[in-house]
């Protein structure tokens, strides 16, 4: 029988910068009468990796320039936030009343450059993303494996819009020892004829199923046991999911 488990460690503490991310969730492991093995994966949020590392700005210390005030009038978003979206991307996509989209400085296109302001102190505290979301995974699996001896998979996943598509789901923006994308191209179907494009996603997968458990409001539960991935672990990168601009038709 083919199965896919999925755990939702709770108890986790409020995370604050510096902590060893690795012990809590250990301990969350713990408490939930479980331990790492081989192959497992653990999906972790964005917001309590950036935490840890600190990756937290004040608004009263941002001087918008006169670009983020151009856009903050399009937009209707503080100039000082926009300012902070702005220094996070290469390059604003689209702006208008309530929508800044962007192609983050880490390739990935998405609205507000990933800049956070929900459960956080302050009203005017931002958060992040990570500097280099792979280079933040492998440092957990490093610091997991050492603690127990399992050779694991991370995937640190965020909550992304879609276009064409109402809503936001989970997407992987960090991984390590997961294949991120998986090339099913040249493999037979079940007609024997052989697969021309088909490639999956693997990483997104993981992350918007683990996003399911995670919750998008108080839900307090940022980090997911994931046990029976179908495929062989890997070392990989989550930006082997970003499609080249060469091959983008839309921009």
């Amino acid at each position: 029988m083919r199965e896919l488990r999925l755990v939702a460690l709770e108890g986790l503490p409020e995370i604050a910068a510096g902590d060893d991310l690795a012990a809590l969730l250990l301990a969350a492991l713990a408490r939930s009468g479980m331990a790492l093995a081989g192959n497992d994966i653990l999906v972790i949020a964005q917001k309590i990796v950036s935490k840890t590392e600190a990756r937290t700005l004040q608004l009263a210390d941002i001087a918008p320039s006169a670009r983020a005030h151009e856009l903050a009038a399009i937009t209707h978003k503080d100039a000082r936030l926009v300012e902070c979206m702005l220094r996070e991307s290469r390059e604003v996509l689209r702006a208008k009343p309530s929508v800044l989209i962007v192609e983050h400085r880490l390739g990935c296109v998405m609205a507000s450059a990933g800049i956070d302001q929900s459960n956080l102190p302050g009203a005017e505290t931002v958060l992040l993303l990570p500097e280099d979301p792979d280079a933040s995974a492998r440092h957990i699996q490093e610091q997991l494996l050492k603690a127990t001896g399992a050779r694991i998979g991370i995937v640190i996943n965020d909550s992304f819009g879609r276009a064409w598509r109402n809503g936001v789901s989970g997407v992987a923006i960090g991984v390590a020892g997961v294949p991120a994308l998986i090339d099913m191209r040249g493999h037979a179907d079940r007609e024997g004829r052989a697969l021309q494009v088909t490639q999956i996603a693997a990483a997104d997968e993981l992350a918007a199923a683990a996003s399911l458990l995670m919750g998008q409001a108080d839900e307090g539960c940022p980090a997911v046991l994931v046990r029976g991935f179908p495929y062989a672990l890997r070392e990989s990168s989550a930006r082997e999911l970003l499609r080249p601009r060469t091959e983008d038709l839309f921009r």
